[in-house]
Formats: structure tokens, sequence, C-alpha cells
């Protein structure tokens, strides 16, 4: 497995593998590592024969010090885990190389980064879209893999590669769950014991809205009650937002679901070092049989 520390050497790397007819695939990650990342590496690999992951923790993208600051950093896990499943290189960026000094040109998408996690985080996605923008640009790839569980941002890139003109195939990958439904994150080791227990209700508010709408209940005002009656089994539990979203827009749907509906939750919980957890978490409502 290869290591490559600079964009000019990734860039040079992916110049040669594109002569030799090679498909490379790019799987962006901020590193520790999970089954969630790996999954990525696994779509990646089916759909080229050169995987790159990055591992980047990107600091525009982040609101606050603190949870820069706390978010785990844990490269040599990481780079075992790559080299276990194959990975065939290694991207590990420095602030300098990727924002040399004097940096002032930033990516956005506008009116669909506004809402849900852009309401919540101002900016978060113009650092997102930056940094992705970089790292298609550093990569080369020709396919690059990201989890719906951040849906929104998969949306925003989509979007900004599409008015771009990036030629990348922008991938979604299913949501990887723990045994009790929680969805895996980098975030998940942080939580309090009692918090952790209490967080499955995220995902079982997800599942109780996917079954009645299964059921044929449509009404946005009936599926709010029922998430907001799973979400308040969780004492330690603090609601962000439970918001029901067109899912190719991410319009708001406020009456009936008459077309496929994002139902997406943030929720806040205790953490083990006192700053709040922030999990989000979301399921695409399907109102006619698939």
């Amino acid at each position: 497995m290869e290591t490559i520390r600079s964009t000019r050497a990734l860039q040079a790397r992916a110049d040669k593998l594109r002569q030799q007819g090679r498909r490379i695939g790019l799987v962006p990650t901020m590193g520790a590592l999970h089954e969630g990342h790996l999954s990525l590496v696994d779509a990646a690999r089916a759909r080229a024969d050169f995987v790159v992951v990055s591992i980047y923790v990107n600091p525009t993208q982040f609101n606050g010090a603190a949870d820069l600051e706390a978010y785990p950093r844990t490269v040599e896990a990481d780079l075992a885990a790559c080299e276990a499943h194959g990975v065939d290189a290694v991207f590990l960026p420095s602030d300098e190389d990727l924002y040399p000094e004097g940096a002032e040109t930033w990516v956005e998408s506008t009116e669909i980064s506004k809402p849900l996690e852009g309401a919540s985080r101002p900016g978060h996605f113009r650092g997102v879209a930056t940094v992705v923008s970089k790292l298609f640009l550093a990569a080369k790839p020709h396919v690059a893999c990201f989890g719906e569980k951040d849906y929104q941002q998969l949306a925003v890139l989509k979007r900004m590669t599409r008015d771009l003109g990036f030629d990348i195939d922008v991938v979604g990958v299913p949501t990887v769950r723990e045994a009790d439904g929680l969805a895996l994150s980098s975030r998940n080791v942080r939580l309090t014991p009692e918090a952790r227990t209490e967080a499955v209700v995220v995902s079982r508010a997800l599942d109780a809205a996917a079954s009645a709408v299964a059921a044929g209940e449509f009404r946005v005002e009936a599926l709010q009650h029922l998430v907001q009656t799973e979400l308040d089994k969780s004492v330690l539990g603090e609601l962000d937002y439970a918001e029901f979203r067109c899912a190719e827009s991410l319009a708001p749907v406020t009456d009936v679901l008459d077309r496929p509906t994002l139902l997406a939750l943030a929720v806040q919980f205790p953490s083990k070092d006192g700053d709040p957890v922030r999990l989000i978490d979301n399921r695409v409502l399907e109102t006619s049989p698939s």
C-alpha cells in the first residue's frame, strides 16, 4: 500500500494510472475508520481497480474549535485497516498542502446547503465542498464513494459535481449500522455509556416512520408525532431537528408525502469529554412500492 502526502505527488500518480488505462476510485474520509468507511472502500473497489482513501480532518467544515479538537485521530490504526482491506494508496495531506498560505478560494452550493445541517452548522458545507473539490483535483478519480448517512452532504456533492462539470461518478453507499440499529459514526466512541444506550431512539424513530408509511400513513403531522414519541423515550437526547424534505431537492414537505421524502434527524447526546455529541441519521420514505 502506498502512502502519499502531497497533492502534486498524488496528481502525478493519478496521471500515470490514467495513462495505463486504470480506473481510480476515491474514498474521502476524516479517519477514525470503521466498518462504514470500509463499505465505501468495497463500493469503490467494485467500480475501480485502484482505490485511494484520503484521511484528513478538514478544519474548514467544523463550526467550533472544541469539536475539531475532539474529533478522534487514529492514523496508525486507520493505515492498518486500509492495508488489511486492500486499499492501494492512502492520501495523508497536511493543512499547508490543502490550504496554502493566503488561500482564499472557496466552493459553495447555495440553496441545497441551507436547510438541515446547513442551518445548524453555518459554513459547514462550504468547507466540505471546498475540500472535496481539492481531493477530486488531487486524486483525479473516475468514481468517488460517500455514505448515505450524510445524506445532505451527498446531495451537495452530487450537485457540485454536476454544476462544476467534474467527470466523476459520485456514488452513495447505504448506511452501515450497529446490531441495535445505531448508525456507525466516528463520533459514537465519545458517547457516555448511558447516552450510547439511549442513542438507539434515533434509528427507532426512523423505523417507526417507515413502518407507518408502509402501512399507508402519509400525513406529515401524524408521522412527526410518531417520531417525537420515539425520541421522547430518551432522557438524555436533545433534538436539533426532525424534518421531512423532498429526497431530491431537499425542499420542505409539510402536508402529505406524495413523493420520495427524506426524514432527517439530528440529536445531541452527552459525551465522555463534556462537549455534546451530535448524531445525525435519515431515512428515505417511499410513498409507493419500489
